[in-house]
């Protein structure tokens, strides 16, 4: 396992005028160690990660980091800009620079070690160090703690803030096994800190690790329990613990920390979270099992707010302590809620909140839908009239296999809108959710409101729970509230409503619907074909082509479906094919604009596209944004209208070309989707054609040929 730095990785004199030059530097000397193998690709990544949030923190320091299929091993460059460079932080533009680069399915241990690097941040003495390095190779060294930063001025100002105060090697927690990282030991150290921090409840120890806590070194009696955790899981997770962790033994707190990083987390022990007078919640991403907080003092801030001020959250839980303020009861908040960005507006959380149930339900709509159309390829359409197999069933006639298949699909279609229902619910209100949230969906399949009815159901069921759990309650209910109290009021409550009062309105919607997907024709048919293939190609299956997905789908999980709704499903199915096949044409036709890499995800995005799998042109629109969506779009847009155009029908849900028997009309739907694939692919060659002259991405196929990986700019 090689060094994660070395001194060809490090950049004392960075003459760069913006962040972005500053990684872009810095990633060109991961490529030119190997440790990176496509520097746009990678460059890409490091920006969707920044656009996440800021990686700039107090005392002059950038942090950016990302996981990234074009890293081939953890990797760390550090560079000193020649004129310090904004990276978002609250006290100005950063002079200490640290890339970080983990692959995909980076290992444990040199995570670790990265990991340890974060906390070490924290200390006043590393980071002084770091400003007087003169020679990469002792700046390579401190990182990797093969020397130690002892003789380092220790300052407020070389800490970079007053965060830093008590931090220093000479300060209250130098004894700590926080400070004795992997900048101060080496990286095969067996101290609390290269061992995985998450993996040990908190770095500083506890129960789990049988370290001392902060209340052992301090005498405390405020007993805190904290999670950190941030979304690539590397850098600001264990900067915030190891912030935390500082001021609970400056304030003399008892403190356990549960980092949900990248290295693997252990839980805290449920008896010292019970034992807790206090929580604190610093997080970018959900936090997992936040139900075992429940009913106590806590303070939910983003991580960054923990590394910059971490004693007053200790304080602010302090008194939130004092005043007797509890979250909710151990009902927690919503799963898709936990790790929402502050200020976020309604319509994202609502927009969670449907693909939960959308996504638990398309499992039911591919099976069910694939068995329907197996059987009617086995026995024809009027196989929808056979007599129960309970009653009738030969083991040797077909068209017994045939009536077996139809009915076993339409009993996995029957619980289509209670799935959508029931998780919609449960990404709203959690488990809680459930019961209510199938019940509506229940009711909506009783009273005819159809897939409308279920995201109704859904919606109300997840308000009234959330509602009720807004309730204060005495102590001796919170048990019974979420298994009896809570589904008991809440069906009943999301009953009423549906039958009473909001289905009828619903069932009539869902049938206006019904009724203009069958009268669909000429130009509104064609224009409708477009938009839905436009969505299907604008996110390469995110949520708005799962919306594109659920609308084709919803029409024809029924026994009978209309002839307008067999025409959306094959027109979304046609175009959702067009990306993964028109980048594998690409790389074919043109197989020097794109990497090594990209060729091989090309082999793949044949068998992908064939198989109606968008997500296989996500690898090209990850490295090239801008280039590919915008062309898949326009090819899924043209077959979406000659799909529709040319009438083709299709009754299952998935299956790409291997359901083409069941399409009507099965040659100019291959049409459709040919010309779709041809647009996409001209659109992609001629946009990268068009980049900078003299760029290409691989200008040795001899080398490309032995596997060697590499990118060169002419």
């Amino acid at each position: 396992m090689s060094d994660v730095i070395t001194a060809d990785l490090v950049d004392l004199d960075l003459a760069a005028p913006d962040k972005d030059a500053v990684v872009r530097q810095l990633a060109e000397r991961m490529v030119a160690a190997g440790r990176v193998t496509d520097l746009d690709g990678f460059l890409a990544d490091v920006a969707a990660r920044e656009a996440q949030m800021p990686t700039g923190l107090e005392g002059g320091i950038g942090i950016p980091h990302c996981r990234s299929e074009h890293a081939t091993e953890p990797t760390l460059a550090f560079g000193r800009p020649r004129q310090p460079v904004d990276f978002g932080a609250t006290d100005g533009p950063a002079d200490l620079v640290f890339l970080i680069a983990a692959p995909a399915g980076a290992d444990s241990d040199h995570l670790t070690i990265l990991s340890g690097l974060a906390r070490e941040l924290m200390n006043a003495g590393f980071t002084a160090a770091l400003r007087a390095a003169e020679d990469p190779a002792v700046a390579a060294a401190l990182i990797r703690g093969d020397s130690r930063p002892s003789d380092a001025p220790q300052t407020a100002d070389a800490a970079g803030g007053p965060d830093a105060v008590g931090t220093a090697a000479e300060g209250p927690d130098a004894e700590s096994p926080a400070v004795e990282g992997p900048a101060t030991e080496s990286p095969a150290a067996e101290s609390p800190a290269t061992e995985s921090p998450a993996a040990e409840g908190s770095a500083a120890g506890g129960p789990d690790g049988g370290e001392q806590t902060a209340d052992d070194r301090n005498g405390g009696s405020f007993r805190v329990v904290a999670v950190t955790s941030c979304p690539t899981g590397i850098a600001h997770t264990y900067m915030a613990a190891e912030a935390l962790e500082n001021a609970a033994a400056r304030a003399g707190v008892r403190l356990d920390v549960e980092t949900q990083g990248s290295a693997g987390f252990r839980r805290l022990d449920p008896e010292v979270i019970n034992a807790a007078d206090g929580v604190i919640l610093a997080h970018d991403v959900e936090v997992r099992d936040r139900g075992r907080f429940g009913g106590k003092p806590t303070v939910d801030v983003g991580v960054k707010a923990a590394i910059n001020r971490p004693d007053e959250l200790l304080d602010e839980v302090r008194r939130k302590a004092e005043r007797g303020e509890t979250a909710a009861p151990a009902t927690s908040a919503a799963p898709m809620d936990a790790g929402s960005p502050a200020g976020e507006g309604f319509g994202s959380r609502l927009r969670r909140y449907l693909m939960t149930g959308i996504s638990h339900m398309i499992p039911f709509v591919a099976a069910g839908g694939l068995l329907i159309a197996l059987s009617f390829a086995l026995g024809g359409y009027e196989i929808t009239d056979a007599p129960s197999v309970v009653d009738s069933f030969s083991w040797l006639e077909t068209s017994s296999w045939a009536a077996l298949f139809f009915q076993i699909g339409v009993a996995a279609f029957g619980f289509l809108v209670p799935v959508l229902a029931g998780y919609i619910a449960y990404g709203m209100a959690d488990r809680p959710g459930l019961a209510p949230g199938f019940v509506g969906g229940a009711i909506a399949l009783s009273i005819e409101a159809g897939f409308l009815g279920g995201l109704a159901a859904g919606l109300l069921a997840g308000g009234v729970v959330r509602l009720i759990q807004r309730v204060r309650i005495p102590d001796v209910l919170r048990g019974v509230m979420p298994v009896v109290v809570i589904p008991l009021v809440a069906s009943a409550v999301v009953g009423l409503l549906m039958f009473v009062v909001v289905g009828k309105p619903i069932a009539v919607a869902q049938s206006g619907l019904t009724d203009w997907l069958a009268g669909l024709s000429g130009a509104n048919a064609v224009l409708l074909g477009a938009l839905l293939g436009l969505m299907m190609c604008t996110d390469l299956g995110g949520p708005v082509n799962k919306v594109a997905y659920a609308f084709a789908t919803g029409g024809i999980a029924v026994a009978a479906p209309s002839e307008g709704a067999l025409k959306v499903m094959a027109a979304v199915m046609a175009a959702g094919m067009v990306p993964p096949l028109a980048m594998a044409l690409a790389t074919v036709v043109r197989a020097r604009l794109f990497t090594p890499a990209e060729r091989e995800n090309g082999k793949a995005a044949w068998v992908l596209g064939a198989s109606f799998i968008t997500e296989g042109a996500i690898p090209f629109a990850a490295a090239d944004p801008l280039r590919v969506i915008p062309s898949a779009m326009a090819g899924g847009a043209l077959t979406g209208a000659l799909s529709m155009a040319f009438g083709s029908t299709l009754r299952a849900p998935h299956g790409g070309a291997f359901v083409v028997p069941l399409i009507g009309g099965p040659l100019l739907y291959l049409v459709a989707i040919a010309a779709g694939t041809l647009v996409t692919t001209g659109l992609v060659v001629a946009l990268k054609s068009a980049r900078r002259p003299g760029t290409t991405v691989d200008t040795v196929p001899p080398a490309a040929d032995r596997g060697e990986v590499g990118v060169t700019t002419g």
